[in-house]
């Protein structure tokens, strides 16, 4: 979807919604925006828009190729990574990343 137009141009695609009605950026806001610049082989530009996702996305290429290969060979997925310690320490960090990218001293979390 982020290859068929520029999403730093208006009108492509439509914008967060909870940007829209708070103000306030989500943990998501620049998402769209860092997998066209990544796309477009602008690591820097993917970075500064999201940069937990940035660094997310190794873990998340893991998970995706691990349970693919599970799912070939008709096993279950099972990780660590599912562990009800490490889903509320992510679910912590998320919540840590949402709301400091929106504190004035942080401007450079922000999209």
């Amino acid at each position: 979807m982020a290859l068929r137009g520029d999403p730093n141009e208006a009108g492509h695609y439509p914008g967060c919604p909870f940007l829209a009605m708070t103000g306030y950026y989500c943990p998501g806001c620049g998402a769209t925006r860092l997998v066209y610049a990544l796309t477009h082989g602008d690591v820097g530009a993917a970075f500064g828009l999201n940069p937990l996702l940035f660094a997310l996305l190794p873990v998340f290429g893991y998970l995706y190729a691990r349970w693919t290969v599970r799912t070939a060979r008709g096993l279950p997925m099972r990780t660590a990574l599912f562990k009800p310690p490490v889903v509320y320490a992510f679910v912590g960090l998320l919540i840590a990343y949402w709301v400091v990218r929106n504190l004035p001293f942080a401007a450079a979390l922000a999209p």
